[in-house]
């Protein structure tokens, strides 16, 4: 009976030796952390309009949405958040989800049918990923924005149903799809275009709704638009947003939307005040456009290699797994909390902090923080040549 616990103490040595051990790192509310590792990339997670409203929430439902949305978890809180949303980002429809992941896995599930193709970019993030696998559909992984091989692929299936499968803003590097070139080959070929928007809504396009309308695509009738809310919007939960018969279909069938527990109603109701502040915060994403161009002036300074962001994530090589995560402890232990990101988390072999910048961090505190990550980077990571 202890044969397959002493199989998972191996795995766990295998991945010690490899630099790969995972470890939770419980917080307090004030930590007294200088945040270069969370999402809250417009400072809204503790804004008082935001707590204030989901406070209030609670009050009204209680903590829980008590049921699945089919039965009694739909409230007018989440209501009132899809109806917004969809004017946001300039869709007929949109569908809340608990969580991002669950998004992703129902929208790709819900855009298969017989034979269908999924072409999907090596870079994507691991809920697309596990929406691909299951869905159970054929999956061609193409090169990194490479929108050559994304026609390839489409080409060589003619007459097939197909979805591409693209982040706008990749979640790890930072860097921004070709999504008007994307759009155009998914068009010419038949195929729908599918975009999870997590890292770019709230940050890039008009009134900050996002990469899809930043490309001029809000709205058109083969684009499928996912994301989640607890990045820029700074609480919980995913959105599918699109064609009002793809939502029907999503209500009607989405296995992810179905079965699982509504969002709490005090969520959805903090959510939509955050989506009210984000549509006015043109100076919070002017803010942002200052910082992480201060942080990659600074960073690649100091002869680092950093990744050339498209938005609020900036990546950082570090020489290996053990580096990086010795380089992330050593800035927690002065204070800074950063990401480390190291395979099998990374989609190549390169090991890297992530830094992601928020308006909401003290500008003095974020300029020392970048002296700490400089300060604390191991020589090998400034050896390296830079890549943009």
């Amino acid at each position: 009976m202890a044969d397959w616990l002493a199989a998972l103490d191996r795995r766990a040595e295998l991945r010690a030796k490899a630099g790969l051990t995972r470890r939770l790192h419980p917080r307090p509310a004030d930590d007294g952390m200088t945040d270069l590792a969370g999402n809250d990339y417009l400072g809204l997670a503790t804004h008082p309009e935001v707590t204030g409203a989901a406070a209030a929430a609670l009050a009204a439902y209680g903590l829980g949405a008590t049921g699945s949305r089919l039965v009694r978890g739909s409230t007018d809180a989440h209501h009132a958040l899809e109806a917004e949303l969809a004017r946001w980002l300039g869709t007929d429809s949109s569908l809340v989800f608990s969580s991002g992941y669950l998004a992703n896995l129902g929208a790709l599930r819900a855009l298969v049918q017989p034979r269908t193709l999924l072409v999907s970019d090596a870079h994507n993030h691991a809920s697309l990923i596990d929406g691909c696998r299951i869905s159970g559909a054929e999956t061609v992984v193409t090169a990194h924005a490479d929108v050559a091989a994304v026609a390839a692929a489409l080409a060589a299936a003619p007459g097939r149903p197909a979805v591409v499968v693209t982040e706008s803003v990749f979640s790890v590097d930072g860097d921004l799809a070709p999504l008007t070139r994307l759009h155009a080959v998914a068009r010419r070929h038949g195929a729908l275009l599918l975009v999870d928007d997590a890292h770019a809504l709230g940050v890039t396009g008009p009134a900050g709704a996002g990469g899809v309308a930043a490309a001029g695509l809000a709205g058109e009738p083969d684009v499928v638009v996912t994301a989640t809310l607890s990045k820029a919007l700074g609480g919980a939960g995913g959105v599918v947003a699109g064609p009002a018969e793809f939502v029907r279909h999503l209500v009607e069938t989405g296995r992810t939307f179905i079965f699982d527990t509504a969002l709490p109603p005090a969520v959805a109701a903090g959510v939509h005040t955050a989506l009210r502040l984000a549509r006015a915060g043109d100076d919070r994403r002017a803010e942002l456009v200052e910082r992480v161009a201060l942080a990659v002036g600074r960073l690649r300074a100091a002869g680092l290699v950093v990744s050339a962001p498209d938005a609020a994530v900036i990546s950082v090589t570090a020489p290996g797994p053990d580096a990086a995560t010795a380089w992330a402890a050593a800035c927690r232990d002065r204070g800074v909390a950063v990401g480390c990101f190291r395979p099998p988390s990374t989609p190549d072999s390169r090991s890297r902090l992530r830094l992601t910048v928020s308006a909401g961090v003290p500008r003095a505190a974020f300029e020392r923080a970048l002296d700490v990550v400089v300060e604390c980077a191991p020589v090998p990571a400034r050896d390296t040549e830079v890549v943009a």
